[in-house]
């Protein structure tokens, strides 16, 4: 489903939704203290922060696409 999409790009979107969010809040008449911001803060950098942090590469071959590689290669040098 994700594939076809960037980590930072991820991350940039949970950022951007957490900052419509907070503006939301804001015009609604929510109070903004210090406290407030810096919640909001911790709410829209950890999350993505984790995520690029534990978010893997392309997983490893597995032992029959080696095998595969090796055998390919082997007829191909015999022809």
């Amino acid at each position: 489903m994700l594939k076809n999409i960037s980590r930072a790009r991820i991350a940039g979107a949970w950022c951007a939704a957490v900052i419509v969010l907070g503006a939301y809040g804001v015009v609604s008449g929510a109070s903004l203290t210090v406290s407030n911001a810096e919640l909001w803060l911790l709410t829209c950098i950890v999350p993505p922060a984790v995520m690029l942090l534990v978010w893997r590469g392309a997983p490893p071959l597995t032992v029959a696409e080696l095998l595969h590689a090796v055998n390919t290669g082997s007829k191909e040098a015999r022809s």
